[in-house]
């Protein structure tokens, strides 16, 4: 009984140091503000490609990594709707990417993304990141996670990482609209106050 009990300690030990270990290393290596952003070509959810580089007169983005079955993420699908019907037509379209590992969360899968998007009226892209190539060159970590960037000469500059804004459970209760300040500011050719903060949400599943 006892080894069996300092067994499971020994293994909740390792498991932990594992899960911050690659949780770190997803945040090392991935963009901080004012890095370029790669271009990825993703499949939707209408079976077609989508790269950044096809929104030819996009100003920028508002990308979202996010999944169907995380309790936070569901919470802010309203908010990330709004944001696209808000500032799609100013050019900062909203581009959704799925980062989950699907055997890991099968409704996570294509067909309940599809699904997911007809009953909640999307209208933005809704993203696999097949093979969970993506999401570790942006350093995500949750879903919902926020990356707001800026087309320039150079590139998709990141200028906002964080979360949609200061309150997931009621929209109502939002005292700092993060996303919205960030791209409010871009659009009045203006520096953004608050470049970073701490996304909210489940753990990207691998």
């Amino acid at each position: 009984m006892k080894k069996t009990v300092k067994l499971m300690l020994l293994t909740a030990i390792v498991f932990g140091v594992w899960s911050f270990t690659k949780t770190e290393k997803a945040i090392d290596n991935g963009y901080k503000v004012g890095d370029y952003v790669k271009d990825f070509k993703l499949e939707n959810i209408d079976g077609k490609m989508v790269s950044m580089s096809d929104f030819e007169k996009a100003k920028g983005f508002i990308i979202t990594f996010t999944c169907n079955t995380c309790p936070y993420a569901v919470a802010y699908e309203d908010r990330i709707e709004a944001l696209n019907k808000m500032y799609e037509e100013k050019g900062y379209p909203v581009i959704a990417i799925m980062p989950n590992n699907v055997k890991v969360k099968p409704e996570d899968g294509m067909k309940y993304m599809r699904a997911r998007a007809e009953e909640k009226g999307f209208t933005f892209p809704y993203l696999m990141d097949e093979g969970q190539r993506v999401y570790p060159q942006f350093g995500a970590t949750k879903t919902s996670h926020i990356y707001v960037v800026k087309k320039t000469d150079k590139g998709n500059m990141v200028k906002y990482i964080g979360a949609i804004d200061d309150n997931y459970q009621n929209a109502d209760e939002v005292k700092n609209k993060y996303v919205e300040d960030a791209v409010n500011a871009l659009l009045n050719g203006k520096e953004v106050d608050v470049t970073e903060t701490k996304a909210i949400g489940c753990s990207i599943k691998v």
